[in-house]
């Protein structure tokens, strides 16, 4: 059987891109299977020897795998990985990018994007160019509430225009608010896309009980029945 490997990518910034990568790193930590962090491109770094979310995959999947292989590149400014390169007059060399992701070989891996799609990485490449390129299948977050209709049909459109495989989408909340769109938001992106749809993730304020959330939902992927 192949290890398990997928892309965590989302529908925008800030919707639970971390937290899903940390739950499924952690699932196949527990299975004793030595999982690969990946986080290639990570901005708002004020100190270069501490990427937050590169360390908290690190920490999640109990890796000993250094971080300049996890994250290999790194920006001071809190922006798209192109523009905060472009800001610093930096050149994104994508080969140190596939050397990393290849020293995991044969591994289980779980890679975690930058923002969405069509996010620029570097001058001339988007996320969904290094999706495309690392041959991983995606795992797509998205809001759970009122927009995500739109946000994941088009970003799923993208995916499938580029011949990538979706394992699931994953509803987070964001908010401790809820709205009325979320009764059905999953049965319409799941029946008009025919995609498997987890969640909705519900918004805790403690970390440890919104991790057990996330690794709850997503234990389908790593365990299937």
């Amino acid at each position: 059987m192949s290890p398990f490997r997928a892309f965590v990518v989302g529908t925008d910034t800030g919707i639970g891109k971390t937290q899903v990568a940390r739950a499924l790193l952690s699932l196949l930590a527990d299975r004793g299977l030595k999982p690969a962090p990946f986080k290639p491109y990570e901005s708002g770094v004020t100190d270069h020897s501490a990427p937050e979310d590169a360390r908290a995959l690190v920490e999640a999947a109990r890796s000993e795998d250094p971080l300049d292989l996890v994250c290999p590149h790194r920006f001071r400014e809190p922006l798209a990985p192109g523009v905060a390169a472009a800001r610093e007059g930096r050149s994104v060399d994508f080969a140190r990018t596939l050397g990393a992701f290849h020293a995991f070989d044969g591994r289980p891996l779980v890679a975690e994007a930058a923002g969405g799609l069509r996010v620029p990485v570097d001058d001339r490449r988007d996320v969904i160019d290094l999706v495309v390129a690392l041959k991983l299948p995606a795992v797509l977050v998205a809001r759970a509430g009122l927009g995500t209709l739109n946000h994941t049909a088009l970003s799923l459109d993208l995916l499938r225009s580029r011949a990538v495989p979706v394992l699931a989408v994953v509803l987070s909340r964001t908010t401790e608010q809820t709205d009325p769109s979320e009764q059905d938001n999953a049965a319409w992106i799941a029946r008009r896309h025919g995609v498997t749809v987890l969640g909705p993730v519900p918004h805790l304020i403690d970390p440890r009980a919104r991790h057990e959330a996330f690794r709850k939902t997503l234990a389908p992927l790593v365990h299937p029945a």
